[in-house]
């Protein structure tokens, strides 16, 4: 397995008392699989998914990420295990402004010393997602579509084991949201890398290995989706 949630609870102070988010979740997700995460507001996608990130920690429970016990690592090993092995796609996109789309994906391997293999890395996977001409245009230049595809292709740029995306066509048109979908398949696919997304949009949920649906901070229906599973080997 590459992810293993055990017994997962969160719970927030809200208003003076205490608000539950996830109940006592588990969750196991395959090596090289997509599964797509839905469910209304206030469910517990977006929580459970920082939780398995290791954004955030649960109040109780554990994640064992890639094999490695979550709750084990100080905040500062953590955020060094996300670097090495672990890819994030935003709604919100996260680019940084003053960097060109270029040096946007270039960030995470310069941050994970990998400098020589960087500009060839970074080039190869804007060409991939269609913007070969415009590697040096800013975030505030480039459409919606464009972000989310520099965005993309920089979770990708460190050859991440696992990429967890939380409503990356949310802010985009259908064709659009489509067309950024189609890429996380290919690269899910091409790269075998473990994909969990979370969205409201069940037709791309459909496009999924699998579609696990929350309420109320459980896991209410956990099925297969439309999507064809690779096959699953050992890990070297």
């Amino acid at each position: 397995m590459m992810i293993v949630a055990d017994g997962l609870e969160k719970t927030y102070a809200s208003g003076g008392r205490p608000l539950t988010v996830l109940h006592g979740l588990d969750l196991l997700i395959e090596r090289r699989s997509f599964v797509a995460v839905v469910g209304p507001s206030g469910s517990g996608k977006t929580t459970l998914l920082g939780l398995l990130a290791g954004l955030d920690e649960p109040t109780a429970g554990r994640v064992i990420l890639d094999g490695q016990d979550l709750s084990a690592l100080t905040e500062d090993q953590r955020a060094g295990f996300r670097a090495e092995r672990v890819g994030f796609v935003f709604q919100t996109f996260h680019l940084l402004p003053t960097l060109t789309a270029l040096e946007n994906v270039l960030v995470p391997l310069e941050l994970v010393g990998r400098a020589r293999e960087a500009r060839d890395r970074a080039t190869g996977l804007l060409e991939r997602v269609g913007l070969a001409d415009r590697m040096d245009h800013y975030p505030v230049q480039l459409s919606g579509g464009e972000q989310q595809r520099v965005a993309l292709a920089r979770a990708f740029s460190n050859r991440p084991r696992i990429l967890f995306a939380d409503e990356p066509t949310g802010n985009l048109d259908v064709d659009t949201g489509a067309t950024i979908t189609t890429m996380l398949e290919e690269l899910n696919r091409e790269a075998e890398t473990t994909l969990v997304m979370v969205t409201h949009d069940l037709q791309l949920a459909e496009r999924a290995h699998r579609v696990v649906r929350l309420s109320r901070g459980t896991i209410a229906e956990d099925r297969p989706g439309a999507g064809v599973p690779h096959s699953v080997q050992p890990s070297p």
